[in-house]
């Protein structure tokens, strides 16, 4: 399993919402400077996490996005399935199918088991928890 860019940029943006959590939205251009990311990728990446409804945008002067909900309520999982980002570790783990050329094959129960604990580890991380774990200085 490797996280994508999307993925990684995901949650650096995410956690540096979360770190600067206020009722005052930050601007795309903002957060892209704070993490020296793309601002066009990340317009594409926060259109996702818009549409799961972890975070809001507000237009306008003054505009930008703040998390929906507070940081302890999203998990990494929430912000990996947002934008798409699998986290099975062989493809035949994908929700449980079996799409391998060997029905009978003895590791896919394995596979399966690893992707699940994986899920399991990134759902119990908060975004408060990395931010906690990690102060950002603003």
């Amino acid at each position: 399993m490797r996280i994508t860019t999307k993925g990684r940029y995901a949650l650096r943006a995410v956690s540096q919402l979360a770190a600067n959590y206020t009722d005052k939205p930050i601007s795309i251009r903002e957060l892209a400077e704070m993490e020296d990311l793309s601002p066009e990728f990340l317009e594409q990446i926060f259109y996702k996490l818009r549409k799961a409804g972890l975070i809001n945008s507000t237009r306008g002067p003054g505009g930008g996005f703040s998390l929906n909900r507070p940081p302890e309520e999203i998990s990494i999982t929430e912000i990996f399935d947002a934008v798409g980002e699998g986290m099975n570790l062989a493809p035949c783990a994908v929700n449980g199918a079996n799409p391998c050329k060997h029905p009978g094959c003895i590791t896919h129960k394995v596979w399966v088991k690893a992707s699940d604990h994986l899920k399991e580890y990134f759902s119990n991380i908060s975004i408060k928890d990395i931010v906690e774990a990690n102060p950002v200085k603003v």
